[in-house]
C-alpha cells in the first residue's frame, strides 16, 4: 500500500499578523487558535489517516523553533529540511520529493501549508481518501474550497469536467477584484485556491523535468550538497541559491495535463490578516474576539488580543487592537490587509520591532529583555532543564547574574560552580563562561549586562551542542 508522507510547508514571515508573527517567531510558530501552535496543529489533524512521519520544511532561522514544536507534540522523529534561503514552494517541494525516493520508495507527497486552519477534521481526511485514489492514478490532486463568499484575498480555481471524485481543473485564476470575484461566486464553478496538494513524488518530479527543468536541476544539486546537523538536513546553499524561484502553480499545476480538483469544504481558513482570524476565534455574542486581560464597553464586531497588559476599550465598532510587550496595532477592519504597509515602514527605518519580540527564543530556552539604556541592558532568562548555553565570551561587556528560581551550574574562567536561588556571580569582560541548568526544573535568573556594546553579536561561542560555534 502507496504510504501518504505529509510535506508541511513552515516557511514564511506572515507579515499581515504584525505585530504577534514576526521574522523570527512567524504565524505557523504562533498559537493563534487553541493552545498548540499552527504547525502542530497542521500535523495534529492528520491522527487517524496513518501517515509517514512527516517532512517539515522550513528556514534555517526557525529550524529549534520547528524542532521544540514537533518534539513537544512527539513528532521528534520528523525529517527537518533547511532552507538556507526562499524559493517559493516548487523547489520546496522538489527537494522533498527528492529526498523521499532517496529513501528508497515513491511515496505520495501530501503537501500541506503550516499556518492554515480546518475546522472539520473528519471531512477533511474524507477528501484526502478520495484524492488518494486519483494520485495513485499519477494526477496530481489539488484541493478546492468551496466559498462562501466574494473573497478577492485568494486565488480561484475553475473546474473543469468530473473525474472519479474529482474534478478537472481548467485553469487556476489570480486574485480577483470585487465584481470579478462576486461573479465567480454566482457562477458556482469557482473554488479558493487551498494550496494543499497529494501526488506521488515520482510524478511531481516528472512533471517539473518536462516544465522546469532548470528548477530540477538545482534542487538535485543542493540535495546532492546536503549535510547532516543535529536533526536537520541542511540543504546545500551555493546550488540552491541558483535555483529560479517559482510557485507550485505557475512551475507545475499550470502546465500538466493531469491536475484534477478534489472539492472540500471543511471550515478552511488560511488566516492571512487579523480580519480571517477574527472569523475563526470565539464571538462573545457582540461580534468581538477577545484574547487577554481586555475590559470593554459599548464594543462591538472588533478583534481585541492582549499579551502583556491591560487592554481597555470604549464606544468602538470594527477594530482591530493588538498589544504585545513592545507594540501596539490598532486598525480598522477593512483595513488590516494593509499591515504590510506599517512592516515595510518598520524595515525601511531600520527598525528591529518586525523582526524579533522582546521574547527571543533560543535552543535552550528563552530570554526577555525587560529593560535598556546607556551602557546597561537587563535579560530575565528561562533555561529548560538539562539545557546549556554555548562556551562563549564577550569583548565589550560584562555580566551579572541573579538566580531567581532553580539550580545554575556556572563555568566562570577556571571555576565550575552552582548558583541557587537568591544567589548571584558575575562573569567579568572577556571571561570565557557557561551557563547551564543541571536540574529537573526551569532555570530563571536576571541578567544585568554592562559595557560598551551589548549587541547579540558580541558573543564569541567557543564550544555549543546547538552546532553555533
Amino acid at each position: 500500500m502507496t504510504a501518504i508522507l505529509p510535506v508541511v510547508l513552515a516557511g514564511g514571515s506572515g507579515t499581515r499578523l504584525w505585530p504577534l508573527s514576526r521574522e523570527h517567531k512567524p504565524k505557523q510558530f504562533l498559537p493563534l487558535v487553541g493552545p498548540q501552535t499552527m504547525l502542530q496543529q497542521t500535523i495534529l489533524r492528520l491522527d487517524g489517516l496513518n501517515c509517514r512521519t512527516p517532512f517539515v520544511i522550513c528556514n534555517e532561522q526557525h529550524r529549534f523553533l520547528a524542532a521544540e514544536q514537533l518534539r513537544q507534540i512527539d513528532q521528534g522523529e520528523a525529517s527537518i529540511l533547511l532552507e538556507p534561503m526562499g524559493r517559493n514552494t516548487a523547489p520546496a517541494i522538489a527537494l522533498a520529493a527528492l529526498q523521499a525516493i532517496a529513501q528508497g520508495d515513491d511515496p505520495l507527497l501530501l503537501v500541506l501549508a503550516a499556518d492554515h486552519v480546518i475546522a472539520d477534521v473528519p471531512v477533511f481526511h474524507q477528501a484526502i481518501m478520495r484524492a488518494r485514489v486519483l494520485a495513485l492514478n499519477d494526477h496530481l490532486v489539488t484541493f478546492g474550497i468551496v466559498p462562501d463568499r466574494a473573497e478577492t484575498g485568494y486565488g480561484y480555481i475553475e473546474r473543469g469536467s468530473p473525474v472519479a471524485d474529482g474534478w478537472r481543473v481548467a485553469r487556476f485564476v489570480e486574485k480577483p477584484d470585487a465584481q470579478q470575484a462576486a461573479e465567480y461566486l454566482a457562477a458556482g464553478r469557482y473554488y479558493w485556491n487551498s494550496g494543499m496538494f497529494l501526488f506521488k513524488a515520482s510524478r511531481y518530479l516528472a512533471e517539473l523535468e518536462q516544465h522546469r527543468p532548470d528548477m530540477l536541476a538545482a534542487c538535485k544539486a543542493a540535495l546532492a550538497d546536503a549535510v547532516r546537523d543535529l536533526d536537520f538536513i541542511r540543504i546545500g546553499a551555493d546550488a540552491f541559491g541558483q535555483c529560479p524561484s517559482d510557485s507550485i502553480d505557475y512551475a507545475v499545476m499550470e502546465h500538466t495535463q493531469d491536475a484534477v480538483m478534489i472539492t472540500l469544504d471543511a471550515g478552511w481558513n488560511d488566516l492571512g490578516a487579523w480580519a480571517a482570524l477574527g472569523d475563526v476565534l470565539d464571538d462573545d455574542g457582540n461580534g468581538n474576539s477577545l484574547h487577554g486581560d481586555v475590559l470593554m464597553d459599548g464594543v462591538s464586531d472588533s478583534l481585541i488580543h492582549a499579551e502583556s497588559r491591560l487592554v481597555a476599550a470604549v464606544g468602538i465598532q470594527g477594530l482591530v487592537i493588538v498589544e504585545t510587550k513592545d507594540a501596539v496595532l490598532v486598525a480598522g477592519k477593512e483595513h488590516v490587509q494593509n499591515v504590510k504597509r506599517i512592516v515595510d515602514q518598520l524595515k525601511d527605518s531600520g527598525r528591529t520591532e518586525h523582526v524579533q519580540h522582546r521574547d527571543a527564543y533560543r535552543p535552550w530556552g528563552v530570554y526577555d529583555c525587560i529593560g535598556s539604556g546607556d551602557r546597561y541592558q537587563v535579560k530575565k532568562i528561562t533555561v529548560k532543564p538539562g539545557a546549556k548555553l554555548s562556551v562563549q565570551k564577550h569583548h565589550h561587556r560584562a555580566e551579572h547574574w541573579v538566580v531567581v528560581s532553580g539550580t545554575a551550574r556556572v563555568t566562570n574562567g577556571e571555576k565550575t560552580y552552582l548558583v541557587t536561588e537568591n544567589e548571584s556571580t558575575y562573569i567579568p569582560i572577556g571571561q570565557v563562561h557557561c551557563l547551564e541548568n543541571p536540574g529537573v526544573i526551569p532555570l530563571e535568573l536576571i541578567e544585568v549586562q554592562s559595557g560598551t556594546y551589548l549587541g547579540e553579536d558580541d558573543i564569541v561561542r567557543l564550544e555549543d551542542r546547538y552546532g553555533r560555534a
